[in-house]
């Protein structure tokens, strides 16, 4: 079996995969602080209840984006499974090619999902991935990533706003039926949700344009769903997408 573990900034997702598919999920909050030990107890007890045997894992694939938790992760995967985990990074996958100006700047989950995306399309595409971050990653026909666009994602704008005002709660991500808001909350909904809905479909429309038109989308990420109205702009809305990257990543790289 192949254990495939997405280190984000709000949270550290562990898929079990027999196969291409995926029999187990475990999902922890990303916290340095908790340290080593907190991690291996909380994967060895998902193991243990759901039936699974820590041995049976032969391939382990880490993709993070938070530097500080890599060597913890790190550790704690090579005292549970095996020595030798393959770590993503931008030289990792040979079959892809980062055409942009610094390669060692783009985060293992981007690379995860253009992976997954190539794999899937044989054509242009933008992998939107609603996380802490909204990015838009543009993968070419022939598997070159050929840039990215990140900005805050839906609850990290919702938090700012929370945060820095005084006046103003955490809200619900719920999609408002009107973007003219009636109360405090309705109005946060009605500027964050609708406003992403707009901001969504300006950049999708840019960037195909900037390719003459050719360029399907793909929605992926824990929100990827919240806002209702963009289904139409993706031939398919995947939350899995990047732990079924750094699937085929560990396939390919422990197959060399």
């Amino acid at each position: 079996m192949l254990l495939a573990v997405d280190v984000g900034n709000t949270d550290t997702v562990f898929g079990l995969y027999e196969g291409s598919d995926c029999i187990s999920i475990l999902r922890l909050r990303t916290g340095v602080s908790e340290g080593a030990s907190h991690y291996e107890s909380q994967i060895r007890m998902h193991f243990m209840e759901s039936g699974l045997w820590l041995g049976d894992v032969g391939t382990v694939v880490l993709g993070s984006v938070v530097p500080d938790a890599t060597p913890v992760l790190s550790r704690v995967l090579k005292t549970l499974f095996v020595d030798d985990i393959i770590i993503v990074g931008p030289t990792i996958y040979p079959d892809l090619n980062i055409a942009i100006d610094h390669p060692h700047e783009i985060g293992a989950d981007l690379i995860a999902n253009s992976v997954a995306a190539m794999h899937r399309h044989q054509s242009n595409c933008v992998v939107v991935d609603f996380g802490t971050a909204l990015t838009f990653t543009t993968v070419s026909a022939d598997r070159q990533i050929l840039g990215v666009a990140i900005l805050p994602g839906l609850k990290t704008a919702v938090k700012a706003l929370f945060t820095n005002t005084a006046q103003l709660p955490e809200v619900p991500l719920v999609l408002p039926q009107s973007a003219i808001g009636k109360n405090t909350v309705h109005a946060i909904q009605a500027g964050i949700l609708l406003g992403y809905e707009g901001l969504v479909k300006s950049l999708l429309t840019r960037i195909r344009k900037e390719l003459n038109g050719d360029c399907i989308a793909i929605a992926t990420g824990g929100l990827s769903s919240i806002i209702e109205t963009l289904e139409d702009e993706f031939v398919e809305i995947d939350p899995s997408l990047t732990l079924d990257g750094l699937r085929l990543i560990g396939e390919r790289v422990g197959a060399v």
